[in-house]
């Protein structure tokens, strides 16, 4: 079973309105893992393609805070994907239009917009207590930088890419499972690359589905595997991930410097 909420204990209790919001959920896995989910802090790292449906259904799901991280605004050609930003909102910041929606859907969750571009002075500060770092972005400098954030705070941080029809995802537990850098040692070239609205939904549902699993302490994590998606055969495979000795992020290397 996973720490869950960040190991926090499971207190309070719920409102009539939450009771009938959350029933179906609650029917499986009962009052005391809602209000695990109810307690946890979730970072959310881009409110994009990826980062929307995430945000969607963890909103949904009743999870405490989110926190939402970007520093774009809402351009049309986002829209084939991005699916909490609609025509109404083009030019507004990301993370604006992004909290408007969660609100709308979800007036129990506190909803955290941080209009920023993440970086070395300020991805710590960002991050700051949550129990789950998820990676929503489109670059793999980024990545590491929360990758690093997430080894250095001990914070499990669930990593999910799009390319076209196909996507990956994976979770990393520091300390346990080989971290980002140990699955991909060098980025891949910077690129403009193709992006179909539904391999975003997928894997990012895929994320949402392993941040819940994760509060909850559940078992079957992708924890030491990574998970291929192909939405051109609708296929999917998970292949088995190691940590690596010498991974300049959490091995040998790193402790050398």
């Amino acid at each position: 079973m996973g720490r869950g909420a960040g190991g926090r204990g499971v207190t309070g209790s719920f409102r009539e309105s939450e009771l009938s919001r959350y029933d179906r959920q609650i029917l499986l896995f009962g009052e005391e893992g809602q209000e695990r989910l109810k307690a946890a802090k979730i970072f959310i790292a881009g409110a994009g393609g990826l980062g929307c449906p995430v945000a969607l259904y963890l909103a949904a799901a009743g999870v405490g805070e989110i926190r939402l991280a970007d520093c774009d605004a809402v351009d049309r050609t986002n829209l084939n994907r991005q699916v909490l930003h609609w025509e109404k909102d083009l030019g507004r910041r990301k993370t604006d239009s992004a909290a408007e929606k969660l609100r709308l859907l979800n007036p129990d969750v506190r909803v955290t917009d941080l209009p920023a571009t993440i970086n070395e002075a300020n991805a710590a500060a960002l991050v700051g207590d949550a129990d789950l770092i998820i990676d929503a972005l489109d670059n793999f400098e980024t990545r590491y930088l929360l990758n690093r954030v997430a080894l250095a705070k001990g914070i499990p941080f669930i990593h999910g890419a799009i390319r076209g029809f196909d996507g990956q995802a994976t979770t990393i537990i520091p300390g346990k499972t080989a971290c980002l850098r140990c699955i991909f040692p060098r980025a891949p070239p910077a690129e403009v690359f193709p992006a179909v609205g539904v391999t975003a939904g997928i894997i990012g549902m895929i994320q949402a589905n392993e941040a819940i699993k994760f509060l909850l302490g559940m078992d079957g994590l992708l924890a030491g595997r990574l998970l291929i998606w192909s939405g051109a055969t609708t296929e999917m495979e998970s292949l088995p991930v190691e940590r690596h000795p010498d991974c300049q992020d959490c091995g040998a290397a790193r402790r050398e410097r």
